[in-house]
């Protein structure tokens, strides 16, 4: 009785991450691990993270194309960076507390900035 019970338990559970998977955004690794280590750094409650990691994930392929985008100057790739900040600012102080979201805008500029001072070293 218990070889039919484990092999149908698994059976379930297979099915289950076959069919959720794919539904699941085609996310950079790299990306998908940074925006939680940000959600960490901030200490979002379960409801913020909720909330805020699907806005983070969704910034995420936009800002490795400016950082790739080999035509823009490091100052135009900033002003983008903080144009794509801009336009999820709203949703992000409804979601945070005003501590919260100064400490966010501190981290990105900090990010802004080492991206510059990497580009100007010779790196990426």
């Amino acid at each position: 009785m218990k070889k039919p019970l484990t092999l149908l338990t698994s059976a379930a559970c297979l099915l289950a991450f076959l069919i959720l998977a794919p539904t699941a955004p085609a996310q950079n690794p790299a990306a998908e691990e940074k925006a939680l280590a940000l959600a960490q750094q901030l200490k979002l409650t379960p409801q913020q993270e909720v909330e805020v990691l699907p806005i983070l994930k969704d910034e995420a392929p936009k800002f490795e194309a400016i950082k790739n985008d080999s035509s823009m100057s490091g100052m135009q790739k900033a002003k983008a960076l903080r144009a794509i900040h801009s336009e999820n600012a709203p949703q992000l102080q409804k979601i945070l507390s005003p501590a919260q979201y100064q400490q966010l805008q501190a981290i990105r500029e900090q990010d802004i900035k080492k991206a510059i001072a990497a580009k100007r070293a010779g790196g990426r």
